[in-house]
């Protein structure tokens, strides 16, 4: 059996106040680090990456299909996994909600895995063809961080950058 202290109500108002404090220091340090995160240089990206997707060979250009910005999500199923990261199949069921507010702000929304194409099709099928989403092309990077338009010859936060993986685009 647990044990639990207990108190009146008025400890436990006295104690909610005080971690209600910290709460609140906590939300203002982590403002602060997203706007420090956000004010990070961006790094060209001069490798040229290829992604293998169904509809064959793309550039990572080729993954912006005509939108100005690329969200990248790294589902963690590697070329070993019998299935993709419980987590991150919970997280991607989600993503058909959000896809179409995405394409709204003029975002494109992929998922990367280092998964061969194959097993991620394999992993979408026994999914229910639910996961993940509405496949179309699927792409190999652990680029996981919204970039700018190829057009602009700079992409934010470039970080663990991989070759040889799947992904899925949401439509």
């Amino acid at each position: 059996m647990t044990k639990h202290r207990t108190g009146t109500r008025k400890e436990w108002l006295a104690a909610r106040l005080e971690l209600l404090e910290a709460e609140k220091e906590l939300t203002r340090r982590s403002d602060d680090l997203a706007r420090r995160r956000q004010e990070l240089p961006w790094v060209r990206i001069d490798k040229e990456y290829r992604f293998e997707t169904d509809e064959g060979g793309a550039s990572l250009a080729d993954l912006f299909r005509g939108r100005s910005q690329l969200l990248v999500y790294h589902f963690m199923f590697g070329p070993d996994y019998t299935a993709g990261c419980p987590s991150c199949s919970a997280i991607a069921d989600g993503f058909n909600g959000v896809v179409v507010h995405l394409a709204n702000h003029d975002v494109m929304l992929w998922v990367v895995s280092r998964a061969p194409l194959a097993k991620l099709q394999a992993y979408k099928r026994r999914m229910g063809g639910h996961f993940p989403g509405r496949p179309h092309p699927a792409a190999t990077s652990t680029l996981t961080s919204t970039s700018r338009s190829p057009r602009s010859n700079s992409a934010r936060g470039a970080s663990n950058t991989t070759t040889g993986a799947a992904a899925t685009r949401w439509t």
